[in-house]
């Protein structure tokens, strides 16, 4: 029966997100019940590709990338693939109505990441949008569920909710990117000589991201608010940890937030939640 390789495939992009993220993968299991494998089937989807740029160091990347685009758009064309990961991707994009305009602008994003390590103003901008807004859009379309006017209202918080999480990451991996990578995202930045200024005028960026993501947030349909909700404070406290550091404190380490920490932070959103606080 099809529906047994359905599952399968949807228990590998279950198992990919678990296994890459545990923070994303324990915000996803506080979704409705409806809305978890649809997501984990994006993550499962986004992580794949992330990892062919990524770490893929020892093989051709640019085919790799190229025939796995070819193969997600033969997965959404036939409605079937033997690759779970991308079975379970197109499922995902007929149910919800992914356009495939967002597919687009995420692997050019990919593809800079192989042959770009510098970026200005305008390639900055359309590559956290490609790489990370429009995966809060694939999001969204799951979150809204086919309710067209929702989905517009809401689109440019869950886009700056994506871009917040992108340039967290960005600040939290800087050392990795620029010294084994060899990529600077942040334009305009000599990590030679990363001062206070970069740092303060790239946290001002973030934070206005977050604080336009959030009134997005307290707005989403109930199924999806609180889980999108305690994601949000996981990389909220991860970015206030970074703006207490040096700049050079976070040149030289990856910064994370412990298991503790965020067994506390679930434990807070649990409770503002029953109270209708979020």
């Amino acid at each position: 029966m099809i529906v047994l390789f359905h599952k399968v495939s949807e228990q590998c992009s279950k198992l990919t997100t678990q296994t890459y993220s545990t923070s994303f993968a324990s915000s996803i299991r506080l979704l409705h019940k409806d809305l978890q494998a649809p997501i984990h089937n994006i993550y499962g989807f986004v992580r794949f590709a992330d990892e062919i740029v990524d770490t893929f160091h020892d093989y051709d990347k640019i085919t790799l990338l190229s025939e796995f685009k070819r193969e997600t758009y033969a997965a959404i064309e036939r409605g079937i693939s033997l690759n779970p990961i991308l079975h379970s991707f197109q499922r995902a994009v007929h149910t919800y109505g992914i356009t495939t305009n967002l597919i687009d602008a995420f692997f050019k994003s990919m593809a800079m990441d192989i042959d770009k390590t510098q970026y200005d103003t305008a390639a900055y901008s359309e590559y956290i949008y490609g790489s990370a807004e429009v995966v809060g859009l694939m999001c969204l379309h799951v979150f809204c569920n086919g309710d067209t006017e929702k989905y517009s209202y809401l689109k440019s918080y869950a886009q700056s909710l994506g871009a917040a999480f992108q340039k967290v990451n960005f600040l939290r991996d800087l050392r990795a990117d620029y010294l084994q990578l060899n990529r600077v995202y942040f334009p305009y930045c000599d990590f030679n000589n990363f001062t206070h200024t970069d740092k303060m005028n790239i946290e001002k960026d973030i934070q206005k991201d977050f604080d336009h993501a959030y009134e997005g947030i307290i707005q989403l349909p109930l199924k999806a608010r609180f889980g999108v909700y305690v994601a949000y404070k996981y990389y909220l406290s991860l970015f206030r940890k970074i703006k207490q550091l040096h700049p050079q404190s976070v040149m030289q380490q990856r910064i994370r937030i412990p298991d503790y920490y965020k067994a506390v932070i679930l434990a807070k959103a649990s409770v503002r939640n029953r109270l209708n606080m979020i």
